[in-house]
């Protein structure tokens, strides 16, 4: 992948000798960690170069990224992270063209799409309409076209190869859209029936679903415990099942057909305002189950990348608000199913 001159490499497997910046060498499998005081299916992996929060992740080709957002300084990165898991190693990547918090990624055919966000720290902006695309193999960002309205905080799924947004800080809590790279055009869909933003937004089959999140810009706003779904098919929104408490500042993945929910803010019973919970939903029978706690709790990451079994969750902050960002990456081996 052609690589700036302005790009460092950063080897954080000392097991690893050689490559070139932007040429890793070849890769010699490394299994995740287990500490015994933690759940058999909770482990780590090397920890992320910089600490952060209110950034996106996705992955692409294998490769997790971890997008933007802001440390505990609370001013935007143009910062990319890059895990590349068979190595255990993270680089830096081709930094945004611009510094962003709050976006929303996903990749579609090899390429990663950044989405929205905001330039600066707090919940009134400034927003961005902007999509900028990452190919892997061209090493270079491209603007594509600009989504219907300027928002932060909301989340992004893909269904048959499009991009469906939902949510943002208000006043674009109920803004849902959709994007077809192939024609570089977006849609104005119906939009989300509860205004939201700090969402986890999925997608399983043919329906994207909007699981919790807050009312308003800020953390200590009223957290939400709706499940709304969106089945592409029918162009129609219905509710499902409550999730087991409100949160806000959730972060979602599917994985083998099943929802898993974890952390967010809201927590009035923990001193840091986390929460540590890990649920998840399966949409077949229509029902929430609680599975063992994260080790360490973190809200403020929108996104995470699941692949060879393990869901990977990098990077966070570690008590409410915007300036605990941290560096730690958890996995979480995810099952068919759950009792």
């Amino acid at each position: 992948m052609p690589t700036p001159a302005c790009c460092r490499c950063v080897v954080v497997s000392l097991a690893l000798l050689g490559g070139a910046c932007g040429e890793p060498p070849a890769a010699t499998p490394v299994a995740p960690t287990t500490p015994a005081a933690e759940s058999p299916r909770w482990g780590r992996r090397a920890d992320l170069l910089e600490a952060n929060s209110e950034m996106s992740v996705a992955e692409v080709d294998g490769q997790i990224y971890v997008i933007g957002g802001y440390p505990s300084s609370r001013i935007s990165t143009r910062l990319v992270q890059v895990y590349d898991p068979a190595r255990d190693q993270w680089r830096t990547g081709v930094p945004l063209p611009v510094a962003l918090n709050h976006t929303m990624s996903v990749s579609v055919g090899g390429v990663l799409y950044v989405i929205g966000g905001q330039t600066e720290a707090g919940g009134d902006g400034p927003f961005v309409n902007t999509v900028y695309a990452f190919d892997p193999r061209q090493g270079s960002w491209v603007t594509r076209a600009a989504m219907p309205t300027a928002r932060g905080g909301g989340g992004a799924a893909v269904v048959n190869g499009r991009i469906y947004v939902a949510g943002g800080r208000p006043p674009r809590g109920n803004d849902f859209a959709v994007y077809d790279p192939v024609i570089d055009r977006w849609e104005t869909l119906p939009p989300l029936p509860t205004q939201r933003n700090h969402v986890g937004v999925v997608s399983v089959g043919t329906r994207v679903y909007v699981i919790g999140g807050r009312t308003g810009a800020g953390f200590e706003t009223p957290t939400l415990d709706k499940l709304e779904v969106f089945d592409v098919t029918t162009g129609a929104w219905s509710s499902g099942p409550a999730m087991l408490k409100p949160r806000g500042g959730v972060n979602a993945i599917a994985a083998l057909g099943l929802i898993h929910v974890f952390g967010g803010e809201g927590n009035l019973q923990a001193a840091n305002g986390v929460f540590p919970d890990h649920d998840v939903f399966d949409p077949g029978r229509g029902a929430w189950v609680h599975l063992p706690d994260m080790p360490t709790p973190v809200h403020g990451v929108t996104g995470a990348a699941f692949g060879t079994g393990l869901i990977h969750l990098p990077g966070g902050g570690i008590s409410s608000g915007g300036t605990s960002g941290s560096t730690i990456h958890q996995t979480y081996r995810a099952a068919a199913s759950y009792p």
